[in-house]
């Protein structure tokens, strides 16, 4: 082998994805554990209809989850 063989250079990297990936995989998870997210994605799937009966409009979906955090 010689030294411009690209196999013959350490590799560390045991699943072959850049640490930016692992780190963007990380954020997705913790989002998509997210109490508040997974319920305003099942207010979003929700059809315009039943958020009515809810009292809520599709573009207040948001205001609504995050009422305690968000002063807008």
């Amino acid at each position: 082998m010689s030294a411009t063989d690209i196999h013959s250079v350490p590799h560390h990297d045991t699943d072959d994805r850049g640490i930016l990936t692992r780190i963007f995989d990380g954020l997705i998870s913790l989002a998509e554990k997210n109490q508040r997210l997974r319920q305003a994605d099942k207010l979003s799937a929700m059809s315009d209809a039943e958020l009515a009966r809810r009292g809520l409009r599709r573009d207040e979906i948001v205001h609504h989850v995050f009422r305690d955090q968000l002063y807008i």
